[in-house]
């Protein structure tokens, strides 16, 4: 079995101020919370929203853990992640992402 797994996602989304990509901010928050307890294997969401409001910055970071590399990998075509990647739609005009494995002290 392989390690646990960070899956750490950042957006950009669409709109010229911070206010107008309020909206946008607070919808995409909701729909990833929103998938606590619904996906086997995904044991951590976080969901936070930029408050800097520098240029440069994100408008919003996912914080994720998965049981192993097998639950990322079923999490990617999850009916209900696949629903929230509907629902935003266009939202975003910018993606990043990082997974790595974590560590379990002791091992």
């Amino acid at each position: 079995m392989s390690d646990p797994i960070r899956h750490i996602v950042m957006w950009r989304l669409r709109g010229e101020t911070p206010d107008e990509r309020a909206p946008a901010r607070s919808k995409v928050k909701t729909l990833f919370e929103g998938l606590k307890g619904r996906i086997d294997g995904l044991t951590h969401v976080e969901v936070g929203v930029d408050v800097s409001d520098v240029d440069y910055a994100c408008d919003v970071v996912l914080f994720s853990e998965f049981r192993d590399s097998a639950a990322l990998k079923a999490y990617a075509t999850h009916p209900e992640h696949l629903r929230v990647r509907e629902e935003l739609g266009d939202l975003r005009i910018g993606r990043f992402q990082v997974d790595y494995p974590i560590k379990v002290s002791g091992a």
